[in-house]
């Protein structure tokens, strides 16, 4: 898992040194997802890098039946994870990322219950590796690392700071 998030960091480090302007004229969070997509597809070449991706091969991602797990659209059934880094086909499931800007005054609470259901090994389109990453104008304010289901406080904290290293 530390070289998917050491890829992941990578990603950062080049989105912070080329997408300055959005940062800088406050973009929205989809064009800020968009563009570090773009990053994170040259880390993992041996993927498909997807926004918004709402399937596991023909299906659609709803969530189980009695999940208190917030939804995305309006009949509250699906979730779209903002970034996914899979192979769509087998389909194989490694990363799904929860980018949040750090002006943003939604309810964390909301990205967390995605990535738990995302990482859940009991929940059908499991992603190996959750990450929710916090953009501010300068650099990562805050990330979350979550593995089956929960938070993973060893991997958050060796993410944080592989992202301090790499001054991002």
């Amino acid at each position: 898992m530390h070289a998917e998030l050491d890829r992941i960091v990578a990603a950062l480090k080049e989105f912070y040194a080329r997408e300055a302007f959005l940062l800088v004229h406050d973009l929205g969070e989809r064009t800020l997802t968009h563009r570090l997509a773009v990053h994170l597809e040259r880390q993992f070449p041996d993927f498909e890098v997807d926004c918004d991706f709402d399937r596991l091969g023909p299906r659609t991602l709803n969530l189980p039946h009695g999940s208190i797990v917030s939804t995305d659209d309006h009949l509250g059934k699906s979730i779209y994870p903002d970034i996914v880094v899979h192979q769509r086909a087998i389909p194989n499931n490694l990363l799904a990322i929860e980018v949040r800007k750090a002006d943003n005054h939604q309810p964390i609470e909301h990205d967390r219950h995605k990535l738990r259901a995302l990482t859940d090994a009991d929940i059908w389109f499991a992603y190996w590796i959750g990450v929710m990453v916090t953009l501010g104008k300068n650099g990562v304010t805050s990330s979350e690392v979550y593995v089956a289901g929960q938070i993973e406080e060893t991997l958050s904290g060796f993410f944080a700071e592989r992202l301090k290293e790499a001054g991002v």
